[in-house]
């Protein structure tokens, strides 16, 4: 009993020295990434608990960035509803002290609190083979409470890096797209305009076919300046007007085959059709479109498109959702054939000017679509390959909807 005693006292005291040297470490972290990988790696060995999940609160959605050892993804979830990667948790460490928040849990919820606020939350698992109540010593809820207040500083730092990052080069970006705009879409109205002559007054197969090429390259530079304004431009912008959704959906698929040749939409909708929203068609439309074509590039210019259409209930029954939350949502999956979303980008998707292995394009056809979505109140995602069956990529687009 005795040896059993003096090495239950030497882990304590190596839990709490080790926590004291991630003090020190935290405030060396260079970003998110890395602040991440000590909270959720090196934190959870040092408390011996099974396992942490960090979530990163993202205040313009009301969703959290779920960050766990192994991996990172959005997942458009708020307060109340499941987290499945985050472990159970049943107390509470609230100024260095753990509260029992309520029964069934052997996890810890640790709240990151900046000087703006709530910037995420720690969730820390069960300690392997401890039942005791709290799961933490005096000692141990101490330090871990420091620790949770200078992460949450450097988060709260690291964001209003980015924020300001990102400010200075949509200032650089809407400058540059007003230059190309004025001096590049002149001479290419021209160009197109003789094109369209030279196209109707050919008279052999191979004249009117490179006339054609020409019209088909002067519009694809005209959508790439398209998209470069599209994503300088302040966000927000909306023209709305109630639509029946069913008829929208319809329309919208029902071009794709039409404006991007080789592809084949594969359709599956099930939304009734007395359900309305009111919602800014053309750019749901574009969010739509930019998917697709990635899909046709991706599948290197013919393939299957999968679209799958249905309406959800919010996950929480009305008395518990917050004032303003839709009642239900419209879900549009598409999901291509091709190779997937390399891994080496996986994580920055939807970030401006991210591309691999693509021969043309900006880069900001992602980003356009995510900033259209959340406009309108809604969410994008790249689904986990675990999620689905398909062997190319999966995006998921969430839009709220009035209840009925």
């Amino acid at each position: 009993m005795r040896v059993n005693d003096a090495a239950g006292a030497l882990a304590r005291t190596s839990r709490v020295s080790a926590l004291g040297r991630l003090l020190d470490r935290v405030l060396e972290a260079t970003g998110a990434d890395d602040l991440a990988r000590i909270l959720t790696r090196e934190l959870s060995a040092a408390l011996d608990v099974d396992g942490a999940t960090l979530l990163l609160w993202n205040r313009k959605l009301d969703s959290f960035e779920v960050l766990t050892g192994s991996e990172t993804h959005i997942t458009p979830f708020r307060p109340g509803t499941a987290v499945l990667p985050a472990p159970e948790a049943g107390f509470l460490l609230s100024d260095g002290e753990v509260l029992e928040t309520r029964h069934g849990g052997d996890g810890v919820l640790v709240p990151l609190m900046a000087r703006s606020g709530l910037v995420g939350m720690l969730v820390l698992g069960p300690r392997s083979g401890n039942k005791r109540k709290p799961p933490l010593r005096p000692a141990e809820a101490r330090l871990l409470s420091t620790l949770a207040t200078r992460s949450a500083l450097v988060l709260e730092n690291h964001l209003y890096l980015k924020e300001l990052v990102a400010t200075e080069r949509m200032a650089a970006l809407g400058t540059m797209a007003g230059m190309l705009a004025h001096d590049c879409r002149t001479p290419m109205t021209v160009i197109r305009g003789y094109a369209e002559i030279l196209r109707d007054e050919a008279t052999t197969d191979v004249a009117r076919d490179r006339a054609q090429m020409i019209v088909g390259m002067v519009d694809r530079l005209d959508r790439m300046t398209r998209e470069t304004l599209d994503f300088a431009r302040a966000g927000g912008q909306l023209t709305r007007r109630p639509v029946d959704v069913s008829h929208l959906v319809e329309e919208i698929l029902g071009s794709l085959e039409r404006e991007l040749p080789g592809l084949a939409v594969l359709r599956r909708v099930d939304v009734p059709p007395e359900v309305t929203a009111s919602v800014d068609t053309d750019k749901l439309r574009r969010a739509v479109f930019n998917i697709a074509a990635n899909a046709r590039d991706a599948m290197k210019g013919a393939g299957r498109l999968h679209a799958e259409v249905a309406i959800e209930d919010h996950p929480l029954a009305a008395p518990a959702r917050r004032a303003g939350d839709a009642a239900r949502w419209l879900v549009l999956t598409l999901t291509d054939e091709g190779p997937g979303v390399p891994p080496a980008i996986r994580d920055t998707v939807f970030e401006p000017f991210v591309t691999e292995g693509k021969k043309s394009g900006t880069g900001l056809g992602l980003a356009v679509t995510r900033r259209f979505v959340e406009d309108q109140g809604g969410t994008v995602e790249l689904l986990p390959r675990a999620a689905t069956d398909a062997r190319g990529a999966s995006f998921r687009i969430r839009l709220p909807l009035p209840a009925p």
